[in-house]
């Protein structure tokens, strides 16, 4: 969790998808301006951590940000830090 989050381009890509609630892979590559390919290989690290669940619908791959495992990966940063 920590690995996925410790990328400046992760987070903003969480922030994005935090700041829709529900958003399709095109629009996150084309409004913050990122190569698909790129996208989709933070996407996946994304996904591998837990941290944002994605949902087919159709031909397209509605992304979300699982608010339970952010809020766990939050605790042990804090808990790591001694905050």
């Amino acid at each position: 969790i920590v690995r996925a989050l410790a990328h400046p381009l992760r987070l903003k890509i969480l922030e994005f998808i935090d700041t829709h609630r529900r958003i399709n892979v095109n629009k996150i590559y084309n409004t913050l301006k990122i190569e698909q390919s790129i996208t989709s290989q933070h996407l996946r690290i994304l996904r591998m951590a837990g941290l944002v669940n994605a949902e087919r619908d159709g031909k397209f791959i509605h992304y979300t940000v699982d608010y339970n495992r952010v809020e766990v990966a939050q605790l042990a940063i804090d808990h790591f830090y001694g905050r």
